[in-house]
C-alpha cells in the first residue's frame, strides 16, 4: 500500500495526464489521494513543492532505471546500446521524463521553481529539503554517464588510464546520441546509432 507522499505524487501524476500543471487543484489531488488538504500541505509545503517533488521522483525513477538496465545486460556495447533504446522509449511515454532530458518543459508541466530558503528555525522535514532542486539535462547526462562507467569500468582486466577516458566518452555519446532521438528521431533508430559510434575506428577497445 503506497505511502501518502506516494499517493498525493501519484494523484498528481494522473491529473497531469488530462489538465495542465496550472489547471490542477491541491484540493483535488488530496481528494484524489484519499488524504486531507492539510496532509497534502504538511507534506509538501506549497504546490511548488508538490511540483518538486513529483520532477524529482521522475528523475530519481530514470537512474534507477539506468542501474537495472546495465545490470540487466552483458557487454559493454549491448549494455549501452540498451540503455540508449530504453531511454528514448521511456522518454517518449513520460512527458515528465522527457521535459528533464531536453530542458523542454512547456505550458502543461510542473516546471518547478528553485526553493525558497526556509525561515530561520522553521522546522523543514528532510523529504521537503530533499526535493529543494532538480537535475539539469547536462547534470542528468552526466550522471548517467558515471554511473555507466561505474559499472562497464569493472568489466574484464584494469584498463590503462587513457582507455579509461575512451570509455566515458562512449558512455556520454551513448546517452547524447539517445536525447537526440528524443528530439528527431533517427530513421535507423538509436540503437544502429550507438552501434555505429561504438564500431568506429578507436572505439573498439571499449565496446569489447
Amino acid at each position: 500500500m503506497p505511502t501518502a507522499r506516494e499517493a498525493l505524487l501519484n494523484a498528481a501524476l494522473t491529473a497531469l495526464s488530462g489538465l495542465p500543471w496550472s489547471g490542477i487543484r491541491m484540493v483535488d489531488v488530496a481528494s484524489a489521494a484519499g488524504v486531507s488538504r492539510q496532509t497534502l500541505y504538511n507534506e509538501f509545503g506549497s504546490k511548488d513543492g508538490l511540483a518538486r517533488a513529483l520532477v524529482r521522483r521522475e528523475a530519481d525513477a530514470y537512474l534507477h532505471g539506468v542501474d537495472r538496465i546495465l545490470a540487466e545486460r552483458t557487454g559493454i556495447a549491448e549494455q549501452l546500446v540498451s540503455l540508449a533504446e530504453w531511454t528514448v522509449g521511456e522518454a517518449r511515454a513520460r512527458p515528465l521524463l522527457r521535459a528533464l532530458l531536453t530542458g523542454a518543459w512547456g505550458d502543461r508541466l510542473p516546471a518547478p521553481r528553485p526553493a525558497r530558503p526556509s525561515v530561520a528555525g522553521a522546522a523543514v522535514p528532510a523529504q521537503r529539503r530533499a526535493d529543494a532542486g532538480h537535475p539539469a539535462p547536462a547534470e542528468l547526462v552526466a550522471a548517467v554517464r558515471d554511473r555507466s562507467l561505474a559499472v562497464l569500468g569493472q568489466v574484464g582486466v584494469r584498463r590503462a588510464e587513457e582507455e579509461a577516458v575512451l570509455l566515458a566518452h562512449r558512455c556520454e555519446l551513448a546517452v547524447r546520441l539517445a536525447l537526440s532521438c528524443v528530439v528527431a528521431p533517427a530513421p535507423e533508430g538509436v540503437g544502429q546509432l550507438v552501434r555505429t559510434a561504438l564500431s568506429a575506428p578507436g572505439s573498439r577497445a571499449a565496446a569489447r
